[in-house]
């Protein structure tokens, strides 16, 4: 489990591709520090097992399931990506309750500027809009934030200096790829509500 505050901008080391995956090297000193080989680790929204320990960089292994699904496969070596460790039970959960799970990826369309804030628009997938409300909570490469507005096919979140300069998404440029993960309370909200419907469902 994950709260969405992003703890560190890691930079790809290396990317090593395997028959059916990708080993990903990330280095990350500041959540390297207590790490443990096992440890599930969040890198841009995806959840990952440490594999490896040297130094302060950590290998993960990427399954194809999961380069299908996410932005992952796209990574180059440099890149920075956002890294966040799994939650305690005494962690404050300042952002919003996350998996890791990734519900799907969509493309940063416009961004806009102003002195204190920057308001970013995604496209929405069709199978995803009933899950996102204004005011409420969405995951955007592992980073937790509220909906300030949303149409059909878009949404847009209004980010603050802080969130600028201590993820990725201050260095995010129209085009670029990023996951998304969906609020699970609404998800099972409307499993229980409508067992015939859901994010499996619409996909077909």
């Amino acid at each position: 489990m994950f709260t969405g505050l992003v703890q560190e901008l890691g930079t790809v080391a290396a990317l090593e591709p395997q028959a059916d995956a990708l080993r990903l090297s990330i280095r990350a000193p500041q959540t390297v520090g207590d790490a443990r080989l096992g440890d599930s680790i969040a890198i841009n929204g995806v959840c990952l097992t440490i594999a490896e320990l040297d130094g302060d960089i950590f290998c993960a292994d990427v399954m194809r399931e999961s380069l299908d699904r996410t932005g992952l496969g796209q990574l180059e070596e440099g890149a920075r990506v956002n890294v966040e460790a799994a939650l305690l039970p005494t962690t404050r959960l300042g952002g919003h309750i996350m998996q890791g799970h990734v519900d799907g990826t969509a493309r940063l369309v416009s961004r806009e500027h102003s002195e204190n804030w920057d308001v970013l628009r995604f496209s929405l997938p069709r199978e995803l809009a009933q899950y996102v409300v204004e005011k409420g909570s969405i995951a955007v490469n592992g980073t937790s934030l509220t909906v300030s507005a949303v149409g059909d096919d878009w949404f847009e979140v209004s980010l603050i200096p802080t969130t600028l300069r201590e993820t990725t998404h201050g260095e995010s440029q129209p085009g670029d790829i990023v996951n998304l993960e969906v609020d699970v309370l609404a998800k099972y909200v409307e499993k229980m509500l409508h067992p015939e419907s859901g994010i499996a469902q619409a996909k077909d």
